[in-house]
């Protein structure tokens, strides 16, 4: 690749990361492809060919980080969006999920990636029609997440315009919006069951305790690392039995084990039960006559037994502060004794090398030990290691949870000889390939065949990326076309307006008896009407845009040359002037003629109007009258 073809990449790179240090958006695990062409179209749109100029620009113009971040964010969404999977969410998957909650539990539902709140005010209807809107204020909690402020802001108003009403069934508009100003408002009283809030699917821990998980076409921006992990936290999240929804452009092929398909087509999934081992809970024993009496040398020994643990150990109190960390903790995880006392959450610990979070609210919930094996740790000599990670609740003698402690067991060297082992084991079976000669052939056919499924094992993965990636293309040609309509709107309303102007100007023109014509300060014709063209024989379209002067009409223009000039000189109008003419038939007649300055704008003296009169047309008029 040559050095040209590189620097687009580098500079791109270097602008996420001044994104995410300057204002916290950390787009790394977004996928690569669909970013840039985003972000390309926001530097198109500011006419910047390069990222290092765009990111010099985001630095001097802040309001671009609105656009940019509205730009990447697609927020794309309708009330009822895919109207089969909402049936199949009324019909059968809320009955069911209605069945695993009896008739006073509160029921958790979670909105993630809700953009503007369309999505969480439909699961609200259709909650409020399957309770009863007083069960539904009673029981129900809907959150809707989004990392997107502007987004959440437009939900929270919950004001709609009738455009975007229009996908809901006229009964549940009728039972769930009111009338303001033109706009529908979600029933207040409803509303306060929607709660908006910013949430980061990567960075921030999950809901939990949820019976109903809807994300859809969220995943699909990030890479496959990523919605691992995010699919790991929405597992966390559910109740047991508790429905995950996705879209249509999602799968979750690599979560076999955590969920079940309750309908692949409509990508409805439901949260595998599992059960737990419920030994090795830390229960706090009462102390004795004769430990009250030697309790501070008890504490001491209590205290030097923990730091010489050569396992690395936290404890944390029920809030998530931290007790006491040992010396091995220290010195393996760079923690200090000024750490203690400071919440977990603040602590680089909490997410690494291990999402301790998560864990810990597991514990605290089930009250029984949470294992994570074989959690990766790089230290900053570059050497790798591995962990057992176990969080054990810390609970007294009257069953009152007071805390958690955390170990971190070294097991690299049992990782180390798991390794040798398989490749012993590897050793083994190609020794024993060699000596099976007679099955030789077999072997060759299984290869074949398993190379085959690998093969379509990998076209599937393809498949289903290009399936992801024409779904971010649909959902920014969708944006792309409500702008275009948009604009369309305001183009017919300026056009509406334009032939009202000139239709009104016409009748203004035609309603003279006798003829008239405008000129601009060169004497050039910019209006000439129906009674003009009758006495002089020339249309309008023969005149526009003409001089005056030059005009081949029975009227002796050059008489009027001095008498107009005075005119557009702002000086006065000129007295009507009776002149002798011929008209288009050939006839002889007087014509009286006046000028009057006509003002554009603040130009008083732009042009002029000139009406024509043939005095004998006039005088039968006045007769009549």
């Amino acid at each position: 690749m040559s050095p040209s073809e590189t620097k687009p990449a580098e500079g791109f790179e270097e602008l996420l990361e001044y994104l995410k240090r300057s204002r916290g958006f950390d787009f790394t695990a977004y996928k690569r492809s669909s970013l840039e062409r985003r972000v390309q179209k926001r530097m198109q749109d500011a006419a910047i060919d390069n990222y290092a100029d765009y990111g010099d620009y985001l630095e001097a113009h802040p309001q671009e980080f609105t656009q940019l971040f509205n730009t990447i964010l697609i927020n794309v969404t309708s009330f009822f969006r895919d109207v089969q999977v909402w049936d199949y969410l009324r019909s059968d998957v809320i009955p069911r999920m209605l069945e695993l909650r009896d008739g006073q539990s509160a029921i958790r539902v979670w909105s993630a990636g809700c953009s503007s709140g369309e999505e969480a005010y439909s699961l609200s209807m259709l909650l409020a029609d399957a309770l009863g809107p007083e069960q539904f204020r009673e029981r129900v909690k809907v959150y809707a997440t989004d990392v997107d402020e502007e987004a959440l802001s437009q939900g929270r108003l919950a004001s709609y315009s009738e455009h975007d009403v229009s996908a809901v069934p006229e009964p549940l508009v009728n039972r769930y919006f009111e009338r303001s100003n033109g706009r529908y408002v979600f029933n207040r009283e409803l509303r306060r069951s929607v709660i908006f809030g910013r949430h980061d699917l990567i960075l921030d821990p999950p809901i939990s305790r949820v019976s109903l998980l809807v994300c859809r076409n969220t995943l699909m921006y990030f890479n496959a690392e990523v919605q691992q992990r995010i699919l790991e936290r929405f597992h966390f999240g559910l109740h047991d039995g508790g429905f995950l929804l996705l879209g249509k452009a999602e799968m979750l092929l690599t979560r076999s084990s955590a969920f079940a398909a309750v309908d692949l087509k409509r990508r409805i999934f439901s949260k595998l039960f599992r059960t737990y081992s419920r030994n090795g809970v830390a229960m706090a024993a009462p102390r004795g006559k004769e430990e009250r009496e030697g309790v501070s040398s008890a504490e001491r020994l209590r205290e030097l037994a923990l730091q010489t643990d050569p396992t690395a150990q936290i404890v944390v109190d029920q809030t998530r502060t931290i007790v006491a960390v040992n010396e091995r903790a220290r010195l393996t995880f760079g923690l200090a004794a000024a750490d203690i006392g400071r919440p977990l959450q603040d602590l680089e610990i909490s997410y690494r090398p291990a999402e301790l979070r998560s864990l810990i609210e597991q514990a605290f919930g089930g009250r029984h030990v949470i294992t994570a094996k074989d959690v990766e740790w790089l230290t900053p000599a570059a050497e790798r290691i591995y962990f057992d990670v176990l969080v054990i609740p810390l609970i007294d003698q009257s069953q009152q949870l007071l805390g958690a402690k955390i170990l971190f067991r070294d097991v690299s060297g049992y990782r180390r000889l798991e390794d040798d082992l398989k490749s012993s084991h590897q050793a083994l079976e190609t020794a024993n390939e060699e000596l099976q000669s007679t099955n030789e052939e077999l072997e060759t056919t299984n290869e074949e065949l398993q190379s085959t499924v690998e093969e379509l094992e990998t076209t599937n993965e393809e498949l289903q990326s290009t399936n992801e990636e024409l779904e971010t293309m649909n959902e920014e040609l969708q944006s792309t076309n409500e702008e275009l309509q948009t604009a369309n709107e305001q183009l017919r309303q300026s056009g509406d307006e334009l032939n009202r102007a000139n239709a009104f100007f016409e009748n203004v023109l035609g309603s003279f008896h006798g003829g008239l014509a405008v000129v601009d300060a060169e004497l050039r014709v910019q209006a000439w009407n129906s009674k003009a063209e009758d006495l002089w024989g020339l249309r309008s379209g023969e005149v526009q845009g003409k001089h005056l002067m030059n005009l081949d009409i029975g009227l002796p223009v050059e008489l009027l040359r001095a008498p107009l000039r005075q005119c557009l000189s702002g000086e006065s109008s000129f007295e009507r002037l009776t002149i002798p003419a011929t008209n288009r038939r050939g006839r002889p007649i007087d014509v009286e003629v006046s000028c009057t300055p006509f003002a554009l704008g603040d130009n008083p003296t732009w042009g002029a109007i000139l009406t024509m009169e043939d005095k004998a047309s006039q005088s039968a008029i006045s007769s009549k009258h």
